[in-house]
Parts: C-alpha cells; structure tokens; sequence
C-alpha cells in the first residue's frame, strides 16, 4: 500500500494527530545570531531565520519532532515554512533553500522511521510550504492595483525548487499551509502536479487555509466554501485550516468546510489569540478542550497545532480526540461548484 492509501485507512479507523510548530520550541531555545549562522558565510544577521537551523542546529529539529513523537503525534511536517527563495531573500540566504529543505526531509524522515520501527506504529512525513511573504492576488502599491510583486511562474518555480528537494529528503506528502492567497496555494499546488509527473509516481497533496478576518475568508477575500472550489481539482489528500484564530473562533467555519469537502479535513489552530507581548497564553488543556468540541461535532479526521502550541499541547490534544469516532467523508455531490469569492452550485 502507499503512503496515502495506509493515511486514509488508518484515519478510517481513528482520529490522526498532527504535531506542532517548529517555531515555537526555536524561540525558546533563545538562540543568537551566531547560534543561528554557525559559521555559514552570511551577509545578512540570520537571527529568527528558523528554517536555517535544519543546517547549522540540526539537533533543535530532531528534539523537536521527537517531543511531538512522544506527545502522540502521526504526521510529522518539516520545518521548512520560510525554505524558499522569496522568504529566503530577507536573510540573504537563497542559494540555500535546496539544501535547507533536503536537510529538514531528513531529519524528519529518520525520526519518524525511528520511532515506527520501535514500536510499529505507521506516522508520516508531510513537507511544509509556506505561503511566502509575496502575495499574487494584490497589489502592494494602493496607487497600481495592477502591480504584483512576483508573477505565477515565478511563485511556481520557487515552489518547485522547494518541494523537489523535500522530496530528496523524503517526505510522503505535500502540505500547501497557511493560505492568505488562493492563488499562491494553486501556484504550489501546480508546482506539487508537475513534480509529481516527473516522478512518475503519486505525490499527495495536503492544503490548509488560514483566516484572516471573523468573517471566515483569507486575505484574497475567499470563503472557505470558495477556497474548497478552488482547489477541489488537487484532489488533496487533506483540506483543512489552520493558523487564524483559536479553535473556538474556527469551529463555524470548520463546520462549513467539513459539510462540503470530499476528502478528509485536517484542523490545527492556535493556541488562542497572542497577547500584547505577541505570546500565547492559552494553556495546553483549554486548546484540548476546544478541540474536543470540533471531534465531538464530527468536524475532523485529522487535528494538531499551530503557532504557540507545544508538546503539551499536543499531548492533550491527543487526549482529547483518543477513541472518538472521526469525521464520516461526504460523497462527492452530484454537481459544478464555480468560485470567485462565493460559491455558486449548478445542479447535475
């Protein structure tokens, strides 16, 4: 069986738990700039460039996904979020990118074969894209509504270059996350296709919306019903939301998206909102509880966390979504789903 044949079979039987941010754990770490360079011939200062530490501090990366291991966690995803030229561009650091994604695959990957091998229990390596910090749907400039920054090609090329070297290091899926932009998701989505066919082989798609307002649309202004329409062509193996909000404040749209989609749901929040200092208070127990209340709602096959969550929390994650029944998966419906910002069905 593949990689996803087992994922959907195992998330047939149970709830799957996803890890946590990288983030998070490097912060604490309290690194200088010097920890984060360590040695490499740098311009530029490289502090808060997380995804650097897969070369220079290897060992934060694989203590990291060991904790998310212990804490229950199934699929593991690379810390790879900023690995990517445009990102890379404000550290000086491009030329890396390559080799910070095999590294990071990696690292991963031999944790997560490690850890199965002991005690037979199949987990899964998802390879992270981040969305970037360059948007194609807006303009940055408010006197040139018509002026990108980058265009599809090139986000699509910085995409391909990502996920090839992930997929030397060797992840099982590709998971597109925190999409601001519907259309910098297809750009990755395009460039995960095309890596696929020069593989000759199957590489799964997981992909992951974040909010960016109550009103439940991203930054290009699509709902989640419009966001899933959009890339309802991917066939992913997961859609889902992440990032935004706490779990309370995602579980209305949660339940929109779950009511639609196809294909199995991955939800993995916040630890609630930051404070004033930019952290997360929210304590381990209270995320869990929140996110029992999606489980219990039959809202999700697949759950984890996003920025400020820890081991701990995903440890009472875990916990909360053990021996619950998961998401029942909807039959396609029998009609076209068109999308600009909202849905619009047309019947069979």
């Amino acid at each position: 069986m593949s990689a996803a044949e087992i994922f959907r079979a195992e998330a047939a039987k149970r709830i799957l738990i996803k890890d946590g941010p990288y983030g998070t754990a490097i912060q604490a770490e309290k690194l200088s700039a010097e920890a984060y360079c360590a040695g490499l011939d740098l311009i530029k200062d490289q502090k808060g460039n997380n995804d650097l530490i897969n070369l220079t501090q290897p060992q934060i990366v694989r203590a990291t996904c060991e904790q998310f291991v212990a804490a229950g966690a199934e699929v593991l995803a690379t810390n790879t979020f900023n690995a990517n030229r445009i990102s890379q561009a404000d550290f000086g650091a491009e030329e890396l990118t390559a080799e910070m994604n095999r590294a990071a695959a990696r690292i991963i990957r031999e944790v997560v074969d490690r850890c199965s091998a002991a005690d037979g229990r199949p987990r899964w390596v998802a390879g992270a894209l981040g969305p970037t910090n360059k948007t194609l749907s807006l303009s940055p400039n408010v006197n040139d509504p018509a002026y990108r920054e980058v265009d599809f090609d090139q986000v699509k090329a910085v995409y391909r270059e990502q996920i090839d070297g992930l997929v030397e290091g060797g992840v099982d899926f590709i998971l597109i996350e925190t999409v601001f932009d519907t259309l910098n998701a297809k750009a990755a989505i395009m460039a995960a296709i095309e890596a696929e066919q020069a593989l000759g082989r199957e590489l799964p798609r997981m992909v992951s919306m974040t909010l960016t307002d109550l009103s439940g649309r991203n930054l290009s202004g699509h709902t989640v019903e419009a966001f899933w329409a959009s890339v309802r062509h991917a066939r992913p193996l997961t859609i889902g939301l992440n990032c935004s909000f706490g779990a309370s404040q995602l579980r209305p749209h949660l339940a929109a998206l779950a009511a639609v989609a196809d294909t199995l749901v991955m939800a993995y929040p916040n630890a609630g909102l930051p404070n004033e200092l930019g952290l997360y208070d929210e304590a381990a127990e209270e995320t869990a509880a929140q996110v029992r209340d999606w489980v219990e709602g039959g809202l999700v096959n697949v759950v984890g966390g996003c920025c400020g969550t820890t081991a701990q929390h995903i440890a009472a994650i875990a916990g909360a979504a053990r021996d619950c029944t998961p998401r029942a998966v909807p039959a396609a419906p029998r009609e076209t789903v068109l999308a600009g910002l909202e849905p619009m069905s047309i019947a069979a």
